[in-house]
This record gives C-alpha cells, structure tokens and sequence, in this order.
C-alpha cells in the first residue's frame, strides 16, 4: 500500500549518473553526479538548505563512501580521494587506477580499509591508515567490475562485473583466494554506456551474515545463501514490471527497499511481500538507495540528479528498521539450550550442565533463512541421537508463464518461440518494435509494427498471433488479436479488460491452413476460420473468444492459473487446485477444455517430480498435449482423446542424451514430433536464449528404457504410441493412409526383432512380438523367419496365430470398436420418469423356497428299463449288420430311431400317481443310446 508520509526532494546534481552514502552517525548524506561535485547534506535539516560542495574532481563523480574518520569519493578521473568527516576539506588521494574510471567504493565494516573496483579486472583493497599496505584481487573476472560489497564479517567481500557473474573472496587468510563464482543471477551488461549500466547489481548483505539479497536478470529479487551459495527464495510481485534498479537492506535487516522504474518499495523480508510503495521522479530511474544507520530515514538519487529523503518511511506501530528486536537481534546467533528437566525429578550430572543435547549449532533464526526455501538437494541433518536440526520450509508456488517468453534482457525479449514462428520485442524506451517471423514463409508472411503499449504477453497459434498488455493508469488491460489471412484495420480486433484486471496468460489456437496465407484476402482468409482465443485473467477465469472476436463462454479456473497451451481442438490449462506440499510438489493439474462445446475431456495431475518446476507446455505435430519440466523429463499425454483416459507417458530424459555427457548445458523446447524433440541449447547456467537468436537443434527422441540389451533397443516403443494417438482421431473410420505406413514401419521394427529373437532361441519372445504385428502377411513373413532357424514348433504356433487372427476381427477393427465403447459408456444415463411403468413387476425366481416333490429313481435294472436292457443285448448284432454305401458314409437303421424313441417313451410313463403335477428331471441316457444318437 502507499504510504502516508511524503519524501522531499532537491535537485543535487546534473542528468545522469548519480550515487548517494550516508555517514557512519547517520547525520550526513553524501552525493555525487556527473557535474564532478560531491554534495553534503545534513539529515536534519529541510529542502531549503544550502548543501557544502567537494570541488577536487576533473571528471564525473560514480561513488561515495564513508568511512571510520573520514569519507571517499571516486569518479572518471581514476582518483580515489579522501576528505574530514562531514565537511568539503580534502584530506589526499588514496589510490588511482590506470586511467580508467573507478566504478565502486565500498568500505568495510569496521572503516578501516576500503575495496576499489574500478575497469580494470581486479580490485584492490586500500588500508585507509596506511595506504601503501593494498592487497589486490586478480583472476575472479573476464570483465570490468561493477559493484563491490563487505560481508558483515569483514572476511568475505563480493564482486558483480558486467560478464554477469559474482564473485566470493575469502580474504580472511594472508592471500586471498577465490570461495565461490556465482553465475547466471545478475544480468549482464557489456556497454558501459547503457542505461543498464547504472542500475545496481551488488550483493546486498544481510546484518546476519547468512544470505545476500541481489536483482536478478530474471527482474526478481534473489536470496543467495551463504553455506550453499544457491538461490533460497525470491521476492517477487505480480504488480512489478520492470528491472530493478537499487537495492538497500535497513540497519537490522527486517526490512528491503528496492526501485523500480518511477517507484519506491519497501519489502519485509520475512513475508517477502510489498509493505509500502513511493512514487519516484517522473521520467527517470533510482541509480542508488541507501537507509539511515541510525534512523528511519530513506533516501535515493536518480538519473534526473534529483535527491529524495523519505522521512519516517515505516509507519508508527510497524517494527523499526534500527533498533535490533528480539526477532532481528536473533538473526543468525548462536545459543545453548537448557537442559531438559528430568522426568522424575532426579538432579541432572554436573559435567552436563550447560551441555546443548543437539549440537552448538542450534540456530534460532525467526527472520533469516529458517523463514527461507529450502534450496533443491538440500536435506534435513541429524544428529546422532536422531533428531531433525533443520526447520521444514514451504514450497513457493510456481507463479504464472507464458511458454515460450523470456524476460526483458538489454533491451530485447521474446514474446513466443515455437514452431509457428517467433515474436521479438525490443524496447525503444519511449515504445517497442515488435518483430514476428515465420519458420515457413511459403505460407505466412512476417511483418513488424511499433507498440505504443509495450505488450507483455504473446501467443504465435496457426491462425494468427495474440498480444496482451498490462494497465497503466487509466488505461485498462486489452488483448488484440491479428489473423493471417488479412492484415487490414478490419481484420485485427481487440478485447479489453475491466479496470483493475490483469491477463495472465494467453492461447491462440485452430487448424493449420490448407493452403497459404501469405497473400490478404477480403474474406478473413479461407473457410476454416480465423481459430480460436482463450485469455486467462486475474479474476480467476478463462474467456474464449472466437477468431473474429466473439465471446462464447467464461469458465471459471479451479484454484491458481500457471499456463495453457491450444491446439486445433483444444487447449490444454495448467493449474493449481489447491497449495503447494511441504516436501517440495507443486501440485498442478492439467485439464483439457474442448473448443467445440467446452467439455472436460480431460483433467489429470502433472507428473512432475518434487522439488522441481513446469518449464514448457505445448502440443506435438499430432496433437497431443507435451509437457517438459526442469529435471529434464519430457511427458506426453497418450489416450488424450479418450474421455477420462489419458496418461502422462515419460517420452524422454534429457539427462540420458549422449551429447550432454560431460557438458553443463540445459534445453529450451520449441517443440516435438514423433521422433524429434525441437530445442535451443543453453549453456552453462544459462536460463532463457538471448540474441541473436540461436538456431533450433533436433534432438532424436528415445523411451528412457532402463534395458541396455542391443537386441531390445531395436525396437521403437514411440512408434505404437503415435499409432494409437492417430487411430483416436479417426472417429467412425477404419484407418487412414498415415496410420498405414506407420503401421509398416512397426511392423518392419519388429521383423527385424523377431529375427534376432529367433536366432538366440527365445520362442516367448518370438511369439509375444508376433501378437503385436499389425498385418497377416507380417505374420507369415515371422512364420517362414522360424522355419529358416529349424524352429518347427515356434513355426506351427506362429501359423496358428495367423489362422486365428484371419477368423477374427483386424487390430483396426478392434479399435473402431472401443472407440465406438468410449462414446456409449460415457454418454450421460438418462433417468426413468417416475409413475410412468404400468407393467407388472418383474417375476423373481427363488429357488429355495420352491415345493419339494419326491423323484423314483430310474435304474437299468427296474421294470421300465427292459427295452433298453434288450437294445443292449441286441447292440453288436446291430452293429454287425451296418453297412457302408459306396461314398465311405454309414446307412441309417430303420429301427435306431424306434428304439430310443421307444426307450424315453417307457420312462416318461412310469411316474406315481400321487406325483402327477410335480416336476421330475428327465433319466440320464444309458451308454447305448448315447452311441446311437451320436451316430444318427
């Protein structure tokens, strides 16, 4: 929120460079511009006062510093100088450079000795009692140093140089040496002339000494640890756009302040959240910023050489940013715990008293880093007695991207980068260039046009390109969408948002065109349409819009919004239901919304691993939902098409690719095909491609199986994968040309595999890669591969597969028919109308409580069974007297037919006559007549 106190403001020096310092007491604030003067200001006086001016520099002053009796100044004259306390009386030079300019002073805690980096690669550090006692620092960069700064143990000190990278020195021994190189956090900055130059990349240490505070490339605010040197946490706003320029942490470290653009703010740094805000100079950018030693004052210089002071810059009733409290004092300390009373009142050893049963690092630490995330890789310790000595930290949430954008580096950005084409942005201060290209021009043609509202977002789809910009003032948010197929004022269209909301995330998507777009057409291009939009705002909802325009419907986002990608059919959002877990998930969901009538085809949780981030989304040349996140895993959402079906299958490990092998190098997909993945290399630390723009590299896509056995890696589990993907998108039909030859292809995979399989005399392997071929004719070609080896059996069996799979329906029959499944078993029950079933109720058979009734059993030897007794007898004369007819079939007695029929007569007439209605069983036949109905 604003604050209630207002700053006042000076005009101090010339446009340009500008830096600020305050005295060891907190009563004198030094300034220097580029008109060679240093100002003292007293603290305590107001706007009106006429400030004493230093005269000694040739050349522009760049820093201030003040030290234990004295302070120092330096400039583009190389000479560093000393004066008194307080007043303009130049006191000697202290060192100079070679003729270089001196960049930045910084002076150590205790005031005694001074660190001087200039454009030189090294820096020397200065006994201000006796300056020929100078120690330099060689070897730690390639470029000139920019900042330097003082761990507040005197033992360490920081360098940032313009090749992006800090430096740590150890200079607590007799040589100093090199601790540590941190790369990739700062942005780097070569031209010295550059605005960019200006803007503070230090290490900003905390009073604790446990962590640096530092503006990253990335426009956050990084928390680096001192025991890991790693990013621990960020400080981050959805509200700030922009670089920041300045960084200072107050004199007990509970609070941060930070410039951004025409804006001051003012962090907790242990809610990492924005307290209060102060609007800077208007046209201009804070250089420097510094807090009172010794009280709530705040003040900054900027480029229009401007001197701001923000008197009681934190409210009444908030903590003071001097005193230390009972939270900021224990910052980093170390204590000794009691001992635990004992459990039955016996007095504790003498020897223990005193004695910390969990170690002596036992840190309290309510603000430091036990408020911080824990970095990736780290671990709980134990002690030997088993107790956990580490705190569990929160997962930060993954905040909202744009796939395939890069933050605002020198002046230029990427707003996509895919296979469609590619959006630059480059900032001319007062507006941007925006640059589109095509990767195929036969069909699209580029064009470029000048932003008057710096769009921030952007989506490059099949049928044209989305831009979205923030709101500024009272100018509300708006999307603009710009079709391909005609380039005219009619064409394009724009969307504008409610005041106060934001657009967090754009989707452009629909059918690749059938023919070329290049050319303008009255029409809007051909009759497939202009596609389809999808705009994710701050209000938690997503709109879809139709290509000319239209709103269709808003859908309300469950939870977080983080990204979406579209394609023809759909579009793919990712989002956080709920919150993140303390072991490290982010718990996203990805549900896929179809464009035709808006169903939830489908809505499955991201396999992402704990600890780690979603980096890219998108969609493959087929269709198909992909997902890649920052442990190198690329997954790939198989059955998407089948409601409530699908299944994030692992496609790939980067880690495992043979060109990564003892090379520190990541990859920023573009995208992916059925056998290559599409990415830019990045190098080292490297988090975004910058310019100019690198060229796409294709990478073969490999199953991350775990058998390295030759004879199994021939086969291309990917391949099935497709099949089953193309064979979903058919609908009512059979098969497709595509779907065929691929078919071949598998079919020709596993020949070859069934070949080797034979060979080595494994039948199960054989006969399991035979059910898996697609077409008879492959199955008689692994037929004759078995008899080539003398494999009789595995032969016949491999027929009988073939003569089974002839009587039976094809593969491509069988799948029309589950998708045919899909369809019935998801369509909605339709619900029986009440008192609309005037029919009897249904009969309900309940064989336990039926009437017993009495059975005679029927044997051979009762009355009844005479006839069949003498049929027995009469069985081989009968048998004897047959005769066979010339065709080789048997004639038919005349008395077969008579003597069954006469036999079962008998039976069904012997029954009791008190058992007239009850149900008897028919007698089982006797082996004779079996014999003969069997020949009849």
């Amino acid at each position: 929120m604003a604050s209630t106190s207002k700053a006042i403001s000076n005009s101090a020096h010339q446009q340009g460079q500008t830096c600020i310092a305050f005295s060891r007491d907190g009563k004198i604030a030094y300034t220097g511009g580029l008109d060679t003067l240093v100002r003292i200001w007293h603290t305590d006086q107001g706007e009106d006062q006429e400030p004493e001016a230093a005269y000694e520099a040739d050349e522009g002053i760049t820093a201030v510093a003040a030290a234990e009796g004295c302070w120092l100044s330096g400039g583009h004259d190389s000479d560093v100088r000393k004066y008194l306390p307080g007043k303009a009386q130049f006191d000697g030079l202290v060192t100079s450079a070679a003729g270089v300019s001196i960049r930045c002073l910084a002076v150590d805690p205790s005031g005694k000795r001074v660190a001087v980096a200039s454009d030189e690669l090294s820096v020397k550090i200065v006994d201000l009692d006796e300056i020929t006692n100078v120690v330099v620092l060689e070897g730690g960069h390639k470029k000139r140093i920019r900042k330097t700064t003082w761990h507040p143990s005197g033992t360490i000190l920081t360098t940032s140089s313009s090749d992006g990278t800090i430096v740590a020195w150890n200079i607590s021994d007799t040589e100093a040496k090199v601790e540590n190189v941190i790369d990739g956090v700062i942005p780097e900055v070569v031209n010295p002339e550059s605005p960019e130059f200006m803007h503070d990349c230090s290490a900003v240490w905390h009073p604790s000494g446990q962590y640096f505070f530092a503006a990253s490339r990335t426009h956050e605010i990084v928390a680096i640890s001192r025991s890991t040197w790693t990013k621990t946490s960020s400080l981050s706003d959805p509200n700030i756009v922009g670089a920041t320029t300045a960084l200072a942490l107050s004199a007990n470290g509970v609070y941060l302040a930070s410039a951004c653009k025409q804006e001051i703010l003012v962090w907790s740094v242990q809610t990492k959240r924005v307290l209060w805000r102060h609007p800077g100079t208007p046209n201009a950018f804070t250089i420097q910023i510094a807090f009172s030693p010794t009280e709530n004052l705040l003040a900054w210089t900027d480029t229009e050489g401007v001197l701001s002071r923000w008197r009681d810059a934190i409210p009444a009733g908030s903590p003071d940013p001097v005193r230390q409290t009972a939270a900021s004092g224990a910052q980093g300390t170390t204590t000794k715990r009691k001992p635990t009373p004992p459990l039955w009142g016996e007095e504790p050893d003498a020897d223990a008293e005193g004695v910390d049963q969990y170690g002596d690092d036992w840190i309290i630490d309510d603000l430091g880093d036990g408020m911080e995330d824990e970095p990736e890789g780290a671990k709980a310790t134990r002690a030997d007695d088993g107790f956990v000595k580490e705190m569990v930290s929160i997962t930060k949430a993954q905040p909202a991207f744009q796939p395939g954008s890069t933050p605002m580096e020198n002046k230029k950005r990427y707003l996509a980068y895919n296979m469609v084409g590619v959006i630059e942005v480059t900032d001319q201060d007062t507006h941007h260039i925006v640059n589109v290209e095509f990767h195929d021009r036969s069909t699209r043609k580029g064009y470029h046009f000048t932003d008057h509202f710096k769009y921030d977002l952007g989506s490059l789809g099949e049928r044209g390109a989305l831009f979205a910009c923030p709101p500024e003032l009272d100018h509300p948010a708006h999307v603009i969408y710009k079709p391909y197929g005609t380039w005219s004022t009619q064409g394009d269209w724009t969307y504008a948002l409610p005041n106060g909301q934001r657009v967090l995330g754009l989707a452009a998507g629909g059918e690749k065109p059938m023919r070329s777009l290049r050319d303008p057409s009255s029409s809007g291009g051909d009759i497939q349409g202009q596609g389809n939009i999808v705009i994710a705002t701050s209000s938690g909802d997503l709109t879809f819009l139709s290509g000319s325009g239209m709103e269709r419907i808003v859908i309300g986002v469950e939870g977080e919004y983080v990204t979406m990608a579209a394609a023809e059919e759909y579009v793919l959002v990712v989002h956080r239901p709920g919150a993140t877990t303390i072991d490290g998930s982010q718990s996203l969901v990805a549900t896929l919304i179809s464009f035709e009538d808006f169903q939830v085809l489908q809505e499955k949780p991201l396999p992402i691993p704990k600890g780690h981030t979603l980096r890219w989304i998108g969609t493959t040349e087929e269709g198909a939902p992909a997902i890649y996140d920052s442990a190198g895993y690329i997954h790939l959402m198989i059955h998407h098409r089948r409601p409530n079906r699908a299944a994030w299958a692992r496609l790939m490990d980067t880690n495992l690719l043979e060109r990564k092998q003892g090379k520190d190098e990541s990859y920023w997909p573009v995208g992916l095909s059925q056998d290559t993945f599409m990415c830019l290399i990045l190098k080292g630390r490297q988090e975004h491609p910058g310019f100019p723009r690198p060229l796409i590299q294709e990478l073969p896509v490999r199953l991350p199986f775990r058998n390295q056995d030759p004879v199994d890696s021939l086969i291309e589990e990917r391949y099935r994968i497709h099949v089953n993907l193309a064979r979903d998108a058919l609908g009512d039909e059979l098969t497709s040309p595509d779907i065929d030859k691929r078919e071949v292809e598998l079919d020709k995979q596993l020949i070859k595999l069934i070949q080797a399989s034979c060979k080595a005399d494994k039948a199960p392997r054989v006969i399991e890669l035979v059910k898996r071929l697609h077409f008879t004719n492959s199955i008689a070609a692994a037929s004759q591969l078995a008899g080539f080896y003398r494999l009789i059996g595995l032969q016949e069996k491999i027929e009988a597969i073939k003569l089974w799979r002839e009587n039976n329906a094809t593969p491509a029959e069988e799948a029309r028919e589950g998708r045919r499944g899909f369809t019935y078993e998801d369509a909605p029950l339709v619900r029986p109308k009440p008192f609309q079933n005037f029919n009897p109720p249904p009969k309900v058979d309940r064989p336990g409580l039926a009437r017993s009734a009495g059975i005679a059993e029927q044997t051979e030897f009762t009355a009844s069974s005479v006839a069949i007794r003498a049929g027995r007898s009469r069985a081989p004369q009968a048998s004897d007297s047959r005769s066979t007819s010339p065709e080789g079939k048997r004639k038919r007695d005349d008395n077969d037919d008579d003597l069954s029929s006469n036999a079962f007569d008998v039976e069904t007439k012997r029954r009791a006559v008190a058992e007239s209605d009850a149900v008897v069983p028919s007698p089982k036949p006797s082996a004779y007549i079996v014999i003969q109905s069997g020949h009849a």
